[in-house]
């Protein structure tokens, strides 16, 4: 993977559930087929939006196999490898080479927060247990370890691997400015995050894309094509049509993200593991509906949400 590859969007995969919490391995081959449907410019298996924290060590694994498996030689696989501990994360980290990724993405420890030094150890690690390229996601949230642009730029300078960032932190647009100006041209893309929703302001620092959940992938692949085609017109047009859909994720979590990709049929049961949010009722589906025809334009035909 490279500074011309790395570059779109980059959706993180959901991982599907039977209606009793199963891995559906099924449901997750039909996710990757609306992907590539959709134009997506690369894949990222096990992240946070893949509840990756909520599957078992041999579901990850075989979560990553599904989804390396289905895109390779069509669009780039990241396997994220974010573990509370270095050597778990090394563990994937070998995996994802084994079978056949492009990259892999880690966040610093995760569970706990860690110091600048526990995070470049952990880093460091993940570096020496692959080959592939690394890259280092910035986020904050509960129990994470925000970096600032300051770190991230050390890691990169540090460890030779370590040539990608993925950057949510809580100014995202602005440390992704941050990013690039201290790391030059040691960094060869670094791409935004929160679903997307501050990638307008993220282009003017240079973004090379953002990596969103995958239910409305066709939208964000929409709206990418058309800021790399210089149509600001268009590309705020479709911006400001997602923004509401991208509200109510961020509200609703995991329960949203699922419940479209059931209403488009992709994925047949909108089962979570992740605790913490409400489900969708009738109304929020409905509004979510709602909002979805006023993207239709921009989605793929067959995966319409009203049927």
């Amino acid at each position: 993977m490279d500074r011309k590859s790395f570059r779109g969007i980059f959706v993180i995969v959901t991982t599907p559930f039977t209606h009793d919490f199963a891995l559906d391995e099924a449901g997750l081959a039909d996710t990757l087929e609306f992907c590539l449907a959709a134009g997506v410019h690369g894949v990222v298996a096990n992240a946070l939006a893949s509840e990756g924290g909520y599957l078992g060590e041999a579901e990850r694994k075989r979560a990553a196999e599904i989804v390396v498996s289905a895109v390779k030689g069509k669009v780039p696989a990241i396997v994220a490898v974010s573990a509370p501990h270095s050597s778990i994360a090394a563990d994937h980290a070998r995996h994802a080479e084994a079978i056949g990724a492009d990259a892999v993405m880690a966040l610093p420890p995760t569970l706990h927060p860690a110091s600048p030094a526990e995070i470049k150890a952990h880093y460091r690690a993940i570096a020496a247990a692959t080959s592939l390229p690394l890259v280092l996601q910035n986020v904050v949230g509960q129990g994470a370890s925000p970096m600032s642009a300051a770190l991230l730029a050390e890691l990169v300078h540090e460890i030779p691997s370590a040539r990608f960032v993925k950057e949510e932190s809580g100014y995202p647009a602005q440390t992704v400015g941050e990013i690039i100006r201290l790391c030059g041209d040691k960094v060869e893309g670094v791409m935004g995050g929160k679903a997307g929703k501050t990638l307008m302001e993220e282009v003017r620092h240079g973004v090379s894309g953002t990596m969103p959940a995958c239910e409305i992938a066709d939208v964000h692949v929409a709206l990418w094509n058309a800021v790399e085609a210089g149509d600001d017109r268009r590309a705020r047009a479709i911006f400001q049509r997602l923004l509401p859909l991208l509200d109510m994720e961020s509200n609703y979590g995991m329960p949203l993200m699922k419940e479209v990709l059931k209403m488009r049929g992709v994925i047949g049961s909108s089962a979570v593991r992740q605790s913490g949010f409400r489900a969708l009722d009738d109304a929020a589906r409905e509004e979510a509906a709602t909002i979805m025809d006023d993207l239709a334009e921009f989605m793929l035909p067959a995966y319409r949400h009203r049927r």
